[in-house]
Order: C-alpha cells, then structure tokens, then sequence
C-alpha cells in the first residue's frame, strides 16, 4: 500500500492553491485522471491497470473500489491523489484544537453525515476540510448558511474522527456537568422510591427520570464516539465504576457515586426490555440507538454481584458491508486459498477462536462477498450480531427449543445455496453441518480452539468422522485482533540479540520470505536493514488506534487429507501446513509488525494470552 510520501516525491505535486477557492463544479475526479496519474507516478504497471480495467467493466465497479480490494491503495491514499489532480491541499488534522465557533459554523449532524468541518475562518472565505470531493451538495449548502466563499481541503479518515470528536466535550467534563446538576435530584428520587423494595412500576418510573436519561446517554453517546467495543457498569462497596474496552483493552471511565448504580441499571433493563423487578437471575436483553446517523446495537447481560448487579454492554455497529478481506488483514497465499474457498459451491470454511478475537466479523465479511442476488443465504446465530440485507438470519432461542442443531434442521429445507452456522457448539450441530455441505450447500461456521490445526481433533473429539472432515472442508482460520499503531510512532531496527531472541519462538525465515514475495521489503533487505515501530513517548492512546486481525488459514491440501485420515496430532498437521506455505498466526503478526502496523511486543502479547 502506498504512502503519502512516495506519492509527493512520484507524482505530479499542485501548485500552492491554499488561498484559492476551487470551483464548486471542478470537484470531481474522472476515473481516466486518476489512471493517468498512478501510472505517471510509477505507483501501478501498465500492466496491472489493464487487469484492474478488466475487472472494472466485469464486476461494473468505481476504480477507486477495485484498486483499494487489490491492496494497491488505502482510501486515504486514493484522496491524496484526488487533491493533487484537483490541485487542493491536503492537509492534517490530527492533534489540532480547533477553534469552537469556527466548528460550529458547520452544525455537528451535518458535520458527521457528510464529513465536513471548518476548521479556519478568513475575512471572506472558511476553509473545511473534507472526505468526499463529490459531495456538491453538502458545500453548497453550507455554503448558502454561512455566507462566506468556501475553500474546500482533503483530509484523512484518522484527521476527520479527530475533528468531529472535538464536537463533544470529554466524558469527565460531561459528567461533571450532569453529576453536579443531577445526582443530588437523583438521590432524592432514590430515596422516596427505595430501590430494593420498589415495584416494577415504581423502578419504571425511576428508570424514566431526566437526571437518569441524561447520564445513561451520556454514557452510550461517548463510548460510541470512542468506539468501545464494550461498557461495564460495575457497583463497588462506595461508588460504581463504568469502564470501556478500547482496542481489546479496558479502560476506567468514569467513577459515580454509589447512589446512582440502581438507577443506571433500571434504565438499561427499561432500554432492552428486561425485568425491572428480577435482581436475583442473570439477564440478557438487547436494544438499538441511532446516533448522528450511524446505528449501534447494545446486547445487555445483567448479572448479580456482591454490591448490586454488574451490567455489561456490547456494542455492535450496523453497517459491516463495505469490509473486504484485505482491509480485514488477510494477504498473500491466505488471501488467495480464502478467495478460491468461497468460489465453492459445496464445502466448509471454519474460522477459530476465542471471544473477541473478531471471527463474526471474518465471518459476516465472507457473507458480504458472497451475498449476490443469485443465492439463498440462511444463517442460524446466537446472538444475530449484525443485520445483512438479503440475508435471512435466524436467532437461537433454546428456552423454545430453537437451538442451532434444530434451526439448522430447518434450514436445508428452506432451499439455501450457502448457510452460516454461528458457532458449532455439540456433536449434533458439527454432524448437521458436515451434511449439510455434503449434500450442495456451502457452510461456515465457527470453532472455539488455539489453532487453525485444533479444529481436526476438536470435530474428531464431536464425533465427526474423518473421512467426512476431509470431504468437506476447504479452509480452517484461527485469529487474533492486535492494537494498529497510530500515526504516532517511530520506527527502529532490531539488534542481534533482539533477532536471535524472536527466531526462537519464530520462524523468520519464513516471515522475510513471505515479505519479499509481497514487495514488502527488497530482494537483498535482511533483519539487520528492515525497520520495526514502536509508539512515540506521550503518544495519544499510548500510539494505538483500532485493531486488525493475525491470522493463519489451513488448506486442507491432500497431504493434509492423509495426516487426517491416519489420526495425526495436531503438531503434524500443522507442520505439514508450514512445509505447504502456511504462515502461523504469530508469523503473520511479525509479518504486520515489519509493515509497520502493529508492535512485535503487542504481537507477542495477543498470541501468548
């Protein structure tokens, strides 16, 4: 993928038009200039965009779309390249304290739907910084709003959170705010409704209270915008601490007084339809927010705790169309064996793991890729995690008697191409689904275990024969999610001793090859000369944003078929697929790290827990 560097020192650089006003109707960019441009800049060969046209006109898609699927470009990339054809500047955000009433110029919901902030004001004219030069509209009417001529500039995705997020105030302030507003309101509230011997209706009434609204929403509004993957409400002896999990690692956020925590949890229980009046049961439950036009699903588990009870949330986004498997992390070999697999029509692809390590995901992106308007695709899941549009997705419910073993039943009646089991949990649900691909249908699925090899004995251990494994599986991934690096980093090589240190636990042989058949690293780079990151000190967030995803695919390749005929250990199986190409989870993570996406240390850490 490229940089903005090679793209300055390559290409055709714009003149300083930073005091200029780009003409509204010159904004947009052919698809013909930017072919032009990337082949002038030396970024794609002649013959690489004329596989790329090809696919254009096969598949009917924007360019822009083609080349960031091939790996070629990251979006941001694709808009450097815009503001040079465009000859507008590009410009970083990032870290900037924005003047406030310069940024409300542009009101916060049109901000966030169009991503587009002003950010410098002059006599005459407000400079915005945008996403998408295509949006005309949004210009225009900000345009007409503010009565000012308006410069408009390219910015990155990481440049426009950082931005929009300014919008808000901080979650300590917020709260601040409402506790010295509410919480002696809420008190007063708590105490003429004792909350435990109140009523249903009297806990209803409490859960419906402004003071209680404003702080539950508060509480869902900043770990969206911080993009949590998880809240917990947790009641201590004296106070009740909520905490976030940012990047797979939880975080305090706040600490409230101990008279609020029943309120808290009334209110959640009221959002996802629980019973106000049951303290005594664990209870799970599930409710939907739109905030500034994105979606977000909270699935709710109550659980009774020594000083209340403990709330967890998890928040799930809506919108998981638009992921491919390159932006997931898979490249090379994987890439290519996980492409063929899901050209099948007959077969399994199984995904590994443990909670949190992101196999709905992989899983709901294969589902994106295969969802066309010629195939039935059913799915059975527990819980439905997101909604896919031409998807029919049914929940478990197992109080009724709709487990994944019967509602599987059902579905090989319901004429599907493909189906998607959501986890294969028990000997009946393993033994329904190797049917189910024997008899015409593509299956995924998902296993809990350590590696991509440990799924063989956990199906033998399900009473899957092994003839049947190796009829039917095309695939197996095991994975783990590791923190990205942010912007804030800087880079170092290894020391000898640090080389010999990793290739005890890595095979580095492999991983360099790996890297040069991808053009990561030159044809003579070795150790010694290929450069590693690490976090800046006081970097933001301690220099990570978001996560991706180390992987290793298994192709269940003939010699592999015979390994698991014979009874091999899962040490054979997964010998035999290095001997094959297959690079192990902790190969690919030092595969990322080289690229500059993620820690050794972070690498090591994920894999060993």
């Amino acid at each position: 993928m490229c940089s903005s560097q090679p793209l300055i020192e390559k290409g055709r650089a714009p003149k300083d038009v930073s005091h200029d006003t780009i003409s509204l109707n010159r904004m947009h960019v052919k698809d013909s200039q930017i072919k032009d441009f990337i082949i002038d800049a030396g970024l794609v060969s002649k013959s690489e965009i004329e596989e790329i046209e090809k696919e254009v006109k096969s598949k009917k898609k924007p360019l822009n779309d083609v080349l960031i699927s091939r790996g070629k470009f990251s979006d941001d990339d694709l808009r450097r390249i815009q503001a040079y054809i465009l000859g507008i500047p590009f410009i970083n955000l990032k870290g900037q304290v924005l003047n406030r009433d310069i940024l409300n110029l542009i009101p916060e919901p049109i901000a966030r739907k169009h991503n587009i902030v002003a950010f410098e004001k002059k006599e005459d004219a407000l400079e915005v910084a945008m996403l998408d030069t295509d949006d005309l509209q949004a210009l225009n009417s900000i345009k007409k709003k503010v009565g000012l001529k308006i410069l408009s500039r390219l910015t990155d995705s990481e440049s426009m959170r950082s931005a929009l997020v300014q919008y808000q105030k901080n979650l300590k302030d917020e709260f601040g705010d409402i506790i010295k507003a509410d919480a002696d309101e809420i008190k007063t509230i708590s105490e003429k409704l004792p909350v435990d011997d109140a009523s249903e209706g009297d806990l209803k009434k409490l859960a419906e209270e402004l003071p209680v609204v404003r702080i539950v929403d508060t509480l869902l509004k900043h770990a969206i915008i911080q993009n949590a993957s998880d809240i917990h409400i947790e009641p201590l002896e004296d106070q009740v601490l909520v905490r976030y999990r940012i990047d797979g690692i939880l975080h305090d956020a706040m600490i409230l007084p101990k008279h609020i925590g029943n309120s808290l949890v009334a209110r959640i229980k009221v959002l996802s339809s629980l019973k106000l009046d049951e303290k005594r049961l664990p209870q799970d439950g599930r409710f939907k927010i739109d905030m500034n036009g994105e979606k977000v699903s909270f699935r709710v588990s109550t659980l009774p705790v020594y000083y209340g009870e403990k709330t967890v949330m998890r928040l799930l986004r809506e919108n998981v169309s638009g992921f491919t498997l390159e932006s997931l992390g898979f490249h090379g070999e994987a890439l290519e064996l996980l492409h063929k697999s899901l050209q099948h029509t007959t077969g399994m692809i199984l995904t590994t793991g443990p909670t949190g390590s992101g196999k709905s995901t992989t899983l709901y992106t294969m589902l994106d890729i295969l969802n066309t308007p010629n195939v039935n695709i059913s799915t059975i899941e527990d819980p439905v995690e997101y909604q896919m549009p031409r998807i029919n997705q049914t929940q478990v419910k197992s109080e009724i008697g709709l487990t994944f073993a019967s509602g599987l039943r059902t579905l090989v009646r319901q004429d599907p191409d493909i189906i998607m089991v959501g986890e294969i949990r028990d000997n009946e649900t393993a033994s329904l689904a190797i049917n189910a691909s024997l008899t015409g249908h593509l299956v995924l699925s998902t296993l809990h275990t350590n590696s991509a090899a440990g799924s063989v004995p956990r199906l033998i251990d399900m009473k899957v024969e092994p003839f049947l494994i190796i009829s039917t599986i095309d695939a197996i991934i095991a994975q783990r999610l590791v923190r990205k690096l942010s912007d804030e980093k800087e880079k170092y090589t290894l020391s000898k001793l640090e080389i010999e240190s990793i290739s005890k636990v890595v095979n580095l042989d492999i991983v360099l090859k790996a890297l040069r058949e991808e053009k990561i690293v030159g044809k003579g780079d070795n150790w010694d000369k290929i450069h590693f990151y690490k976090p800046k000190k006081g970097a933001k967030d301690g220099g990570f944003k978001s996560r991706i995803g180390i992987y290793e695919v298994l192709n269940v390749s003939t010699a592999i078929k015979d390994l698991i005929i014979k009874g091999s250990t899962t040490e054979d199986i997964e010998l035999q697929a290095k001997k094959e190409g297959m690079l192990t989870m902790l190969e690919d993570g030092i595969f990322k790290a080289a690229q500059g996406l993620t820690t050794i240390e972070e690498v090591l850490r994920v894999v060993s827990e």
